[in-house]
């Protein structure tokens, strides 16, 4: 039996204030979406996902706070998830099928370890 490791893909996208998708648009990226986690849980890879809001508030070393998502790069998180893969290299052919990459989005592939 092959020994499988967890990765968390974290999904980056430019937000942007100007532009509001439509609703067929919307509806077109929930069906990539569910299509793509919908995979990876009938493969039993999928250990959970997140998509995460637009709000928030930051932290800072100095315990001063921010209001807010933290951006760089132009780019911010919007959610996660954690899969099961033999290797990373299999982990990142997971994730080229992401849909935020068709947004022009990136996703980070990490491997995940214990604390």
């Amino acid at each position: 039996m092959v020994q499988t490791n967890e990765f968390m893909l974290l999904f980056r996208f430019e937000p942007s204030n100007d532009y509001q998708p439509t609703e067929a648009e919307m509806n077109e990226q929930h069906q990539l979406w569910g299509a793509f986690i919908g995979n990876i849980a009938i493969q039993e890879k999928l250990v959970s996902t997140h998509q995460l809001g637009f709000t928030g508030k930051r932290i800072s070393a100095d315990k001063s706070v921010s209001e807010g998502m933290h951006v760089a790069d132009k780019q911010a998180v919007g959610g996660n998830m954690i899969i099961k893969a033999n290797s990373l290299d299999q982990a990142v052919e997971m994730a080229k099928e992401c849909p935020i990459l068709l947004m022009g989005g990136t996703v980070e592939v990490r491997n995940i370890m214990s604390m």
